[in-house]
């Protein structure tokens, strides 16, 4: 099994920054991708940023030039700055890893999830 640990969510006023990090244990063999998603009240979840364990990132427009993503592999871990942070930006914060395991003849991936961090953005 795999667990998502994550750490950095409070509140914090508009314009104001947080860093949120989400460490991964368990049985690893190798971390493909890995992200963050949120959902605000009466929202669906959205992805807010993704990487790749190459070091590929995208992210959500609405998050553009504000927020960065970014992983340490040898610590299985996957953070995201957030700077320039708004109203909008209020939600559960939740990371993801998608985990290969041989199954042989082929390889089967699971992403895992983590509990979920409150970020609330407000003066």
């Amino acid at each position: 099994q795999v667990q998502l640990v994550e750490s950095g969510g409070g509140l914090v006023q508009p314009g104001g920054s947080l860093r949120l990090s989400c460490a991964a244990s368990g049985s690893i063999f190798a971390i493909n991708a890995m992200g963050w998603y949120r959902q605000a009240p009466g929202k669906q979840r959205e992805l807010v940023a993704a990487i790749t364990s190459g070091g590929s990132a995208n992210y959500a427009d609405s998050v553009k030039g504000r927020f960065t993503i970014s992983r340490d592999n040898a610590k299985n871990t996957v953070y995201l700055q957030m700077n320039s942070l708004k109203p909008e930006d209020t939600a559960v914060y939740y990371c993801n890893a998608d985990v290969p395991r041989p199954s042989p003849p082929v390889v089967v991936t699971t992403r895992y999830w983590g509990q979920g961090t409150q970020v609330t953005v407000s003066s």
